[in-house]
């Protein structure tokens, strides 16, 4: 396909960037920062078995947790775009407490027998399923929210950068926080880099959204960074882009109340939202079964 403009690259790069810089409620706090480690479990669904049916399917891995009073929880959202599938986020300080959390799981019997009959059921759903963990990158970061409780949407923009080329896109990023804090007061976004389970050099750039009308604002904001960068910078942008990425997409999830196994601090910030959509698990204190039987 013939090239329309030699700044293809690098306002495609600004496009999808752009989606990245909207201000929100609150900013990380200076001295702040998100989790270290992110865990990342996709789960691709079978057409026909999303929605409403997996919804159910997953109550049971939230009832499992709730039950054990399991002190790690998970928020899970469903795609709106792309192929049918759920995300489910696991946050951690750091990998060794990721792997005390595993080890604790597997020696609470009843949970994992809980657990091990909620997967059975689910994978009947599933077309297939997978599992990565991301390390948090403050240096291609811009001042990340603390709190997202009230948001709705989570915009995730992978990109997949070339063996040998980190330093070129390095420097994409540094232009790039450089125009977005000039051109869009209050830009913000959280990046992730593929620690393991995805090829190395992906990143992903994390936006959570209040609603889908923070999508609109996108061209203009778009055309905002671009004019606040001169016709060398963005031939640079073009080439650096052009150089450095092997691929990129952008995906749009909603997060999901009824499948997240939300912390405290989730509803209590916003109950109208995610505590009404938990009321199968405040259902299973009724249980009459012993304690600890799942």
């Amino acid at each position: 396909m013939q090239i329309k403009s030699r700044l293809l690259f690098s306002t495609v790069l600004l496009a999808a960037l752009a989606t990245c810089v909207v201000a929100q409620d609150k900013p990380t706090p200076t001295g702040s920062t998100p989790p270290h480690v992110l865990v990342i479990q996709r789960e691709f669904i079978k057409p026909g078995k999303a929605g409403a049916v997996h919804e159910k399917s997953e109550t049971a891995f939230v009832q499992a947790m709730a039950r054990a009073k399991w002190p790690t929880h998970y928020i899970a959202m469903q795609s709106l775009s792309g192929k049918p599938r759920a995300l489910f986020l696991t946050s951690y300080d750091s990998y060794e407490a990721w792997e005390k959390d595993v080890q604790a799981q597997e020696k609470n019997a009843s949970l994992s027998a809980a657990i091990d009959r909620a997967n059975e059921a689910d994978g009947t759903l599933l077309d297939s399923s997978d599992q990565g963990a991301f390390t948090f990158n403050s240096e291609f970061s811009l001042h990340p929210l603390s709190d997202l409780s009230h948001m709705r949407y989570l915009e995730i923009w992978a990109v997949s950068v070339k063996p040998g080329h980190w330093r070129e896109w390095m420097e994409i990023n540094k232009i790039y926080k450089s125009a977005a804090e000039k051109a869009v007061p209050g830009s913000h976004w959280a990046v992730y880099e593929s620690g393991y389970g995805a090829p190395n050099g992906t990143y992903l750039y994390l936006t959570a959204r209040k609603t889908a009308a923070e999508l609109d604002r996108g061209p203009v904001e778009s055309k905002a960074i671009q004019d606040a960068l001169d016709e060398e910078t963005m031939k640079k942008l073009d080439e650096l882009f052009a150089t450095a990425v092997a691929s990129a997409e952008s995906q749009i999830f909603a997060f999901s109340p009824s499948m997240s196994y939300a912390p405290d601090e989730f509803i209590k910030g916003d109950p109208d939202f995610w505590k009404p959509r938990q009321a199968a698990v405040t259902a299973a204190k009724a249980d009459k079964k012993p304690a600890g039987q799942p």
